[in-house]
């Protein structure tokens, strides 16, 4: 008996070590602000805390309540172990919630639910703020860990404060439900600030076309491929949570999930579109340059057309003969001019004529 409990101890010692020492690996700058927030709720009751040591809001978390603990900002490696430890996390877990380089993703642990996914949010003119947000959904309590202050949660939260509102009736699976599809409705907003974008550009190029045009062609391209890249994951992180082997989700709950899913699949073919309207944007900014370049390589060979036998005539009397007949003649020099005139105004009428330009 003895024995099993020094193995025990040794075994959670090390698996102690191993998540401090990742911890430490993915700890961000020093100094990087860090905020811990609590949101405790049932039928009857609502509470909030802030700027609380860790230790006394953790102690505030009660098993009778649905408990929502947020942390923005993940450089605190003695926070982020204190709450791993409190809620018995897999060091596995919290690898992940530290990578901000994961792909949306849903893990099955014994105890928890891992769901991880990007956070699209706060478009100034052209830029699109992304952040990394993972959740770790367990019985009565939702996790949620974010790379930085600020996030589009705060029109839910305000709902939680009403006593009538269907959030607070219903358990901690269904509050990570209306957190997705918040930032799924996020990615909608991006969308359609793409979609302006595109307009803006087709409208410049359709004017004028620059490189300044290009420029931002490309990089919608590139924002394409960065949309394509955290939306297609986030479909089998959804599919997965919806079959809920593990009973994470109650079946009563299941079929929000499925809705944020068939959203999901709508952002999915809204990309493909823009994604062909990007494509067609390019087409048509090398197609209108081309047609400008036409445009004047089409009017410099009229020119140098007209010229040609203006340059002739010009070569000819510009010849330095003795004797030539016309040299003699008193009226030369403006009866040459004006046979190239007329010459000049027969050619382009006859261009006019053929609508050429």
């Amino acid at each position: 008996m003895q024995n099993e409990k020094s193995k025990r101890k040794a075994v959670i010692k090390k698996l102690n070590e191993q998540l401090t020492d990742r911890v430490h690996a993915h700890t961000g700058p020093a100094g990087e602000k860090v905020i811990l927030e609590l949101i405790a709720y049932d039928d009857d009751a609502y509470s909030a805390y802030d700027n609380l040591p860790v230790d006394e809001m953790l102690e505030l978390c009660s098993t009778k309540n649905t408990n929502w603990i947020n942390v923005d900002g993940l450089s605190d490696e003695v926070l982020i172990k204190k709450i791993s430890e409190k809620f018995d996390l897999h060091y596995l877990l919290v690898e992940d919630v530290l990578n901000v380089d994961h792909q949306p993703k849903a893990d099955e642990y014994e105890k928890h639910l891992f769901f991880t996914l990007k956070m699209l949010y706060r478009i100034e003119g052209q830029s699109i703020d992304y952040e990394h947000i993972s959740f770790v959904l367990g019985k009565n309590y939702l996790l949620s860990f974010q790379e930085k202050e600020g996030d589009i949660f705060d029109g839910l939260r305000n709902r939680l404060k009403q006593d009538t509102n269907i959030i607070r009736k219903r358990g901690a699976d269904y509050l990570l439900y209306r957190l997705i599809d918040t930032i799924v409705d996020g990615y909608y907003s991006v969308l359609e600030n793409i979609g302006h974008q595109v307009e803006e550009i087709e409208e410049s190029i359709s004017n004028n076309p620059s490189v300044e045009d290009f420029q931002r062609i490309q990089k919608l391209r590139k924002e394409f491929i960065y949309l394509r890249k955290v939306v297609y994951p986030l479909r089998e992180a959804v599919n997965k949570v919806i079959k809920n082997e593990n009973d994470f989700i109650e079946d009563r709950n299941v079929k929000y999930f499925s809705d944020v899913y068939d959203h999901i699949i709508h952002l999915l073919d809204s990309l493909d579109t823009y994604k062909d309207l990007t494509s067609t944007l390019m087409d048509l900014y090398m197609n209108t340059i081309n047609y400008k370049m036409n445009e004047v390589m089409k009017l410099l060979t009229i020119i140098t057309v007209i010229f040609i036998p203006l340059t002739f005539i010009a070569g000819v009397y510009g010849m330095n003969f003795r004797y030539m007949p016309e040299l003699e003649w008193q009226n030369g020099y403006f009866g040459v001019l004006s046979i190239m005139g007329f010459i000049f105004i027969l050619m382009i009428g006859y261009f006019r004529y053929k609508k050429w330009f």
